[in-house]
């Protein structure tokens, strides 16, 4: 069985997607951007405002889920611009103290032209 996750402390999904779906064990977490989910607005416009916000929305998820930070095993991180990648892990590190599994690519767009995206899959049980 599939359930589906929602919180309106994270932004609502942009397209035909949920913002998560819990499996068995498992919650994958759509890709986070950084929308202030009461506002609707891009909060930022440098890496580190930009990235706290996706942290924010992320935690969002998790909670909704009942897990947090801890429970994450495998992050997928997309940037916009390599030369954001240390300013990206400066934020990144504060929140993910466990260092899950991890991918991070530079891409060519980010949908609302934002800096960062992160997508996570977690452990339940």
């Amino acid at each position: 069985m599939l359930t589906k996750i929602s919180t309106d402390k994270a932004p609502a999904a942009i397209g035909p997607y949920s913002q998560g779906i819990i499996a068995g064990d498992f919650l994958f977490a759509s890709g986070q951007i950084p929308i202030e989910p009461a506002t609707g607005e891009i909060t930022g416009s440098d890496i580190t405002a930009q990235a706290e916000q996706v942290m924010k929305n992320v935690g969002a998820i998790l909670a909704e889920a009942g897990a947090d930070y801890t429970k994450v095993v495998k992050t997928t991180c997309f940037l916009a611009d390599m030369a954001d990648f240390a300013a990206f892990n400066a934020v990144y590190e504060k929140y993910f103290t466990e260092k899950p599994a991890r991918s991070c690519v530079a891409v060519r767009e980010l949908p609302k032209n934002v800096l960062c995206e992160v997508e996570v899959t977690v452990y339940l049980g």
